[in-house]
């Protein structure tokens, strides 16, 4: 409902931003509601704080950038663009009524298969064991 009461749905809206014609799209993402967990968070990993599901330390690494996060945000980019909608907005556009959204939706799934696919395939092939390949003595 946030998103569709702010107009964050509204092509415009994101068209201005990404042309930086208007911060409101950004003001409104790094307002109010995205200060308190990173504050939050940044306090729990200060005091060693343990986490409640997984019984860790509260914390996290952050990996330098490799080409694979380079060429994805350029595809995710260019796809917000040309789609004038991230994906956030997408099921609010649909409940909206908003007919091409059908397709924005389309295109995220179809990008996640095609991440999927990609996933399956630079996946190592594990080699059945050898003892799993040998056939059982049947005494006879």
């Amino acid at each position: 409902m946030t998103l569709s009461w702010t107009g964050l749905t509204s092509p415009n809206v994101i068209r201005d931003a990404l042309l930086f014609k208007s911060a409101y799209l950004f003001l409104f993402l790094s307002g109010p509601r995205s200060r308190p967990p990173f504050v939050g968070l940044r306090i729990l990993r200060a005091r060693a704080e343990r986490a409640l599901l997984v019984d860790r330390p509260v914390g996290w690494k952050v990996p330098s950038p490799q080409r694979h996060h380079i060429v994805g945000g350029m595809l995710f980019g260019t796809g917000w663009a040309i789609a004038d909608a991230c994906p956030g907005p997408i099921a609010t556009q649909l409940g909206q009524g908003i007919w091409w959204s059908v397709f924005t939706i389309a295109g995220l799934v179809t990008g996640i298969a095609i991440y999927l696919r990609g996933q399956r395939a630079a996946a190592p092939v594990t080699e059945p064991s050898a003892a799993t390949t040998q056939p059982s003595a049947v005494p006879g």
